[in-house]
């Protein structure tokens, strides 16, 4: 999916170590780039490479601005960027809650000037600080070539999975976070630590990077491992990755998932302010957000969006009987790092 992704007419960044890819409508004031510097840098939580290819390639076409695409895990993205607040690279955000409210409240983030009237409130911060650009939901994957199959939290315990599980860390990727706040809300806190404490034991280990972990279960070294039905479906029709998704039912035989978009900023001091409001109003436009589905396996996060294609009749399906929880992201920010260290205390990671 995100792997062996070619080069589309990208400028070099001295310092990235991870893919670059190229890829129309907005304003913003106060770009602080020379107005011939015909470039706008995103720095993103992995993903959504395809859907950026196609959509950035397009972009480019129609703009004459060249679009530079750097990856990491959520947490890592916002980390990259709090290490260049003195000397802003990035000019647009994208990242998974509460990693794009963690980025307001360090000012990494300035109020765009979007025209947002297609996006439900839900999807947007009041103060017009970041908007959501495709809807997701947390998920686990698992192999399909496997014997045995864990559907519920409880299977995964199982000693049969001793070095066959890995889940990205809380903290550091949003998939990690959205799973522990997830089990923090069919379990408990104190349930939520309890399960991952007992769950060590058939850990790999920490990850950075919740895509990282795909190709591992593909490939059979890992059963199980977490992830969100967009990258997940992607990676499977894209690479024909063997395995698939599922929501393990709890105690009580119910499944659930957290709603966990990918969210969009404009960067604070972005060096390109202008092609960034561009670019951000491109991909929040009714053409783009009808794409969503049929290219990145994603929802539009548009009201008036209703897309008909076939890939979103299968992710309406695979979300069938699952209950959809919405975190109230402020809220899980305040704990974060009181729960973090819970948790690190529970696992000893």
């Amino acid at each position: 999916m995100k792997k062996s992704l070619r080069l589309l007419s990208l400028l070099a960044v001295a310092t990235a170590g991870t893919m670059l890819m190229t890829g129309c409508g907005g304003t913003a004031t106060g770009n602080t780039a020379s107005a011939s510097e015909q470039k706008v840098t995103v720095y993103s939580a992995d993903g959504l490479a395809d859907w950026y290819g196609a959509t950035f390639e397009n972009f480019t076409k129609d703009t004459g601005i060249k679009v530079e695409l750097i990856e990491a895990g959520s947490g890592e993205v916002i980390s990259r960027a709090q290490k260049e607040k003195s000397n802003p690279q990035a000019d647009v955000i994208v990242t998974l809650p509460p990693f794009i409210q963690q980025a307001e409240k360090n000012g990494l983030l300035q109020k765009n000037s979007l025209d947002l009237s297609g996006v439900p409130a839900e999807s947007k911060s009041p103060e017009g600080m970041y908007v959501s650009v495709v809807n997701n939901y947390a998920a686990m994957i698992r192999n399909t070539t496997a014997a045995d199959k864990p559907d519920t939290w409880q299977d995964m315990l199982d000693s049969k999975y001793e070095g066959k599980i890995q889940y990205s860390t809380p903290g550091q990727a949003g998939d990690g976070t959205a799973m522990l706040l997830l089990l923090q809300k069919i379990k408990g806190k104190d349930g939520a630590l309890d399960y991952l404490s007992a769950l060590q034991k058939n850990n790999v280990g920490p990850s950075a990077s919740t895509g990282k972990l795909g190709p591992k279960v593909s490939k059979g070294e890992l059963s199980v491992a977490n992830s969100d039905v967009q990258m997940a479906l992607q990676s499977i029709k894209a690479d024909k990755s063997a395995f698939e998704v599922f929501f393990p039912k709890n105690n009580d035989g119910a499944r659930a998932t957290l709603a966990l978009p990918y969210v969009m900023g404009l960067a604070a001091d972005a060096p390109h302010q202008d092609n960034a409001a561009q670019l951000m109003d491109y991909l929040i436009s009714k053409p783009v957000q009808e794409t969503i589905s049929s290219s990145a396996l994603g929802l539009p996060v548009r009201s008036d969006v209703t897309p008909g294609d076939e890939n979103f009749t299968a992710l309406k399906k695979t979300m069938d009987g699952v209950t959809i929880l919405q975190p109230e992201w402020n809220e899980v920010l305040t704990d974060l790092d009181a729960d973090l260290k819970d948790y690190n205390t529970a696992t000893g990671q």
